[in-house]
This record gives structure tokens, C-alpha cells and sequence, in this order.
């Protein structure tokens, strides 16, 4: 039997999102999922490790905190002696990363037994994208260089990750239109080159039929790209922040994968890849 799996995944444990874990687990139990791995949100600089005693910070009514880390592993641990005889479960971060705040996300990574790191930008310079604050005032041009040069500096000088989330999130929050990929191709190629020299690897992210997006994320432009320069390492995650997003796409990414030319696609165990055919 194909494996089923959904390597993106938020839960209560996420600033953005209020469905709880068992309640995510139940429901993939109930889809047959064989494997299911959390990614909450990490986002240094635009947010805070919440420290018991201290009060939580908001910005209106969203909690500007991060993961609870000893919260979240005790309760993954309990997860797993309840489930495990049912589901694969794995310990996972969204690492929301820029490039000052590299020291630490490394800090975090060390301090934990993680199986895998989605390395995502969610925000440049502290501005965030969801809220436009890093596209007020910039050419396309501008947003998309500045985006993949960050990116580019991320991988060239940040190793502990397992795959690139949502590679061409800058996509979703561009309201000026597509901007032509022959223009950016460039820059995206130098990324995933270095991506593939450190055998790490690049997430399809299904949510973005939720987005009301044209083409896939990231696109199949890039997918194709990837494919041409001897990528191999792919993970499909649905990006589930509720329950009528878990698992949904996963199939329709596994048939355009193969359309593309991939014969596998990955778990993790550790931080090392698992291969599983399409």
C-alpha cells in the first residue's frame, strides 16, 4: 500500500491555530494515515519564547508567542504511547527563520531530538508578509529579489533543516499579479542548488487550492527545475491548521509529482530522509 502522510501540520501548539493534537491525531487515525509530523511555528523576531511567570504578549488579539517547547515534546511523547500503535508520529518545527535570528533557531535545534525542520521565511527585516508590511513600497522586482536573496542567504548559512516549506510563499501574499519566473529563475536556481549539494530537499504544500491560488506551491516551474538539477528529496504537507485542511491534497501532489518525473518522495526519522514511491 502507498504510504499516506502529511508532513505539515499546526496544531493548538501554534500561535495561529486552536485545534488540539489528540484531536489532529484522532482525526488522521481516522483518514488511515500511516504517519503524521507537527511543524509548529517558530518565528524569531516577529515573536517570543513564552517563559513561564511572564506575561503574554499580543498584537490585537493574536498571541505573539512561540511554540511551548517542553509542552509540546511531553505532550508528543504522550501522543505517542497512546497512538504509536496506530499512527507514526513526529516531532517537527516550522523554523520561520531571517537571517539574524539564525543563532537561535541553531540554539533550539541543539537543545531538542527532532526528526524534521521545515525552513520557511515567513518575514524579511522584521516585516512580515501576511500584513503586506514587506511589499508596501517595492517593485515586484524588488519583492522577489529580496525574497529569494534571503532565502539564498538562509541555505548558504544555515544547515540543520530538512526541507524548504512553501519555497515560493511570496506568491500568496502578491497582489500586483504573477511575476514572470524567467525573470527570478536565477535566483531560484542558485537555491536549489545549494539545497541539493546539502541533500536536503523542498515541500510541496498543498494548501494552495485553499489560497485560491492558480499553480501549485511552489509552482511546477520550480518543481520541474528541481527535477533538472538532480533533486530528489520532497515532502507533501497540507499545512493543517483546522480540521477540514488535514490531509487534503496529498494524492493530487503525488500524481502532478509523478507527471513531473518523480518516482519517490519522502519521510523523516531523525533528520534523515525516508524514500517511498509515488
Amino acid at each position: 500500500m502507498p504510504m499516506f502522510a502529511d508532513y505539515h501540520v499546526h496544531t493548538a501548539f501554534s500561535d495561529d491555530s486552536v485545534y488540539p493534537m489528540e484531536n489532529v491525531i484522532q482525526d488522521a487515525i481516522a483518514m488511515h494515515m500511516d504517519e503524521i509530523c507537527f511543524t509548529e511555528h517558530v518565528d524569531y523576531g516577529i515573536k517570543f519564547d513564552q517563559e513561564p511567570g511572564k506575561p503574554i504578549l499580543y498584537r490585537g488579539n493574536e498571541p505573539l508567542t512561540n511554540c511551548d517547547y517542553p509542552l509540546y515534546m511531553k505532550t508528543i511523547q504522550e501522543m505517542k504511547k497512546k497512538y504509536g500503535h496506530k499512527i507514526r508520529i513526529k516531532t517537527g518545527m516550522e523554523f520561520g527563520m531571517q537571517k539574524h535570528t539564525i543563532p537561535q533557531y541553531q540554539a533550539l535545534f541543539d537543545r531538542y531530538p527532532f526528526d524534521f525542520i521545515l525552513l520557511s521565511i515567513h518575514e524579511i527585516d522584521n516585516q512580515e508578509f501576511w500584513n503586506q508590511d514587506y511589499l508596501k513600497g517595492k517593485s515586484q522586482k524588488e519583492v522577489y529579489e529580496g525574497y529569494y536573496q534571503a532565502l539564498y542567504e538562509l541555505v548558504s548559512s544555515y544547515k540543520d533543516y530538512s526541507v524548504l516549506g512553501h519555497m515560493d510563499l511570496i506568491n500568496r501574499y502578491d497582489k500586483q499579479g504573477a511575476y514572470p519566473f524567467e525573470k527570478i529563475k536565477p535566483w531560484i536556481q542558485k537555491v536549489l542548488e545549494v539545497v541539493i549539494q546539502d541533500q536536503k530537499g523542498i515541500e510541496i504544500n498543498t494548501s494552495s487550492k485553499r489560497y485560491g491560488l492558480k499553480d501549485s506551491t511552489p509552482s511546477k516551474e520550480i518543481l520541474q527545475l528541481y527535477h533538472d538539477l538532480g533533486g530528489t528529496i520532497l515532502t507533501i504537507g497540507s499545512d493543517s491548521h483546522k480540521p477540514e485542511h488535514l490531509g487534503t491534497g496529498i494524492q493530487e501532489a503525488k500524481e502532478m509529482l509523478k507527471a513531473i518525473g518523480f518516482q519517490t518522495y519522502c519521510t523523516f526519522e531523525k533528520m534523515t530522509p525516508i524514500f517511498h514511491r509515488l
